[in-house]
């Protein structure tokens, strides 16, 4: 081998290290952000990262473009490990062409994606681009619409992280929107379709960058990220900690972890825990991390429809989904955002055999005119649909409330959930005493000579009748009445039973969800 070759070799992986040079890459580090291949080394294993396409550059000759050429093209790509699991990362690296995709550089994401389907491991995206490469036209935007194939192909068949690390704007956003998890960074991501300048043009409203697709705008309002982070750095731990969490592909389970934790723990404090009034709220993140392994609780989508809660814990060192309604925000009814999002993360959980436990303390659906008008109906069919379409090990535990159609939907045992167990707390009705009463009694009451009195007589008669779990109980609805303190054992026994659980879906392309 000649020396010059080795030379030239080494010279072109020096200039694909450099990027832009180091003029700009000060520049990333002044904004508090890491440059791409900080990020991926920072992310992955150390010394695990293995580079591809490290050499290759644009074809573009216009605009001048053949002089100003750059090996890696403008993103870092390859593989490496995390927690000693193979993972494939790409990062776009805004040094070099603000990080524009290329025709070059999307064919380089690309390959990597074709091989984690190969492969069967995970794909993480961290995202830093000013969009598609204007020089080259058409072929910039041939590369998204790549991406964005391989992204749906690979839906449900290998996890997809996208991290939003800086700008990502236009067509660039749909391709983190079919992945199944998003995180941003706070202060220096944003997400947008249009930006601020020509939403001032076309509707004359005024609004910065960071109201319109911030992170903190897109994790609470619009729902579109699921994670926010202060930093890069905490932003790159965050994803880490949610693969442990999760298999490498559908055909796996999710990895167990072990734990120290016993498993037959009583957790005294929720013989209490739960208010015998209706109308008294708590927190049901408490229960659950009372419940999990080490008091473990990684929340998804926690600033978003705050009235669902939904996340991973473990179980004797198994990863499970949870799906909690939260009393403490809007009593825990379920509305048209909280519908999508347990929806979502149902189907991620079924797709890559994640045990679902849902926690069940609903009055009902949210009403009003914005609901109606908005399509709750619809909405609230996802969700409805997602867990009945569910063949996963699927655990429900009644609280307190389960009214109405929202007890049917949220992992009744009429929709194939296998083990429903509930508190003594538990009212399983078609809703609240105080509504039923006076729909039941309406003349009764109003004929009585103390209505007051015969109305209160009424709501006590009901609730002796429906406030409690026993009558589901009789006809088998409920499979056992447990104690609020053997909660956790009981949930390790009955996942531990569910483990090889099999059940199929009848012959179909896919159903038709209504989205």
């Amino acid at each position: 081998m000649s020396r010059e070759v080795v030379n030239r070799v080494r010279e072109r992986l020096a200039a694909n290290r450099l990027g832009g040079g180091q003029d700009k890459i000060d520049r990333q580090h002044e904004q508090g952000k890491l440059t791409a291949r900080g990020r991926v080394e920072q992310f992955l294993d150390q010394g695990s990262f293995e580079e591809t396409d490290a050499l290759v550059e644009h074809g573009c000759t216009d605009f001048g473009m053949a002089e100003r050429k750059i090996p890696g093209d403008g993103v870092v790509a390859g593989y490496g490990r995390v927690d000693g699991r193979p993972v494939f990362v790409f990062a776009q690296d805004f040094t070099v062409f603000g990080g524009s995709l290329s025709e070059a550089n999307a064919a380089k994401i690309c390959k990597i994606m074709d091989l984690a389907m190969k492969v069967g491991a995970p794909v993480v995206g961290l995202n830093d681009s000013g969009g598609a490469r204007i020089q080259e036209g058409v072929a910039s935007l041939a590369g998204y619409a790549d991406i964005f194939l391989r992204n749906t192909l690979a839906s449900g068949v290998v996890p997809q992280i996208s991290a939003v690390m800086g700008p990502c704007a236009g067509g660039a956003v749909y391709s983190p929107a079919i992945t199944d998890f998003v995180f941003m960074v706070e202060n220096t991501s944003y997400m947008f379709v249009t930006g601020p300048e020509v939403i001032k043009t076309v509707t004359h409203e005024e609004v910065t960058m960071e109201k319109l697709g911030g992170a903190m705008t897109h994790n609470s309002v619009s729902g579109v990220a699921h994670f926010a982070a202060p930093g890069d750095t905490e932003c790159l731990a965050q994803i880490r900690r949610l693969l442990s969490f999760v298999p490498s592909n559908n055909a796996e389970k999710p990895p167990v972890v072990e734990t120290s934790d016993p498993l037959d723990r009583e957790v005294r404090e929720l013989d209490d825990f739960v208010p015998t009034d209706p109308n008294k709220p708590y927190d049901i993140t408490k229960l659950i991390r009372w419940a999990a392994d080490d008091g473990d609780f990684l929340e998804v989508h926690q600033h978003f429809a705050k009235n669902l809660v939904v996340g991973f814990i473990r179980l004797g060192g198994h990863s499970i989904g949870v799906i909690a309604n939260q009393p403490a925000h809007l009593a825990g009814v379920l509305d048209i955002n909280s519908s999508v999002k347990g929806a979502r993360f149902v189907r991620f959980c079924d797709a890559f055999n994640i045990p679902l436990w849902i926690v069940e303390d609903v009055p009902g659906f949210l009403p009003g005119t914005e609901q109606e008008w908005g399509g709750i109906i619809r909405h609230g069919a996802k969700l409805l649909f997602a867990l009945a379409e569910a063949t996963v090990p699927k655990v429900t535990v009644i609280t307190r409330k389960a009214y109405g159609g929202a007890y049917c939907v949220m992992g009744s045992k009429h929709i194939r959930t296998d083990l429903n167990l509930a508190f003594p707390t538990a009212e399983i009705a078609v809703m609240g005493s105080q509504g039923a009463v006076n729909i039941l009694y309406h003349n009764e009451i109003q004929g009585a000579d103390d209505a007051e009195a015969e109305h209160a007589r009424r709501v006590e008669e009901y609730q002796e009748l429906f406030a409690n779990p026993f009558v589901a109980a009789e006809r088998g609805y409920v499979d056992e009445v447990i104690m609020p303190r053997l909660l956790r054992r009981k949930l390790v026994s009955a996942f531990s039973l569910l483990k090889n659980k099999r059940d199929t879906m009848p012959a179909k392309k896919h159903g038709n969800i209504p989205l």
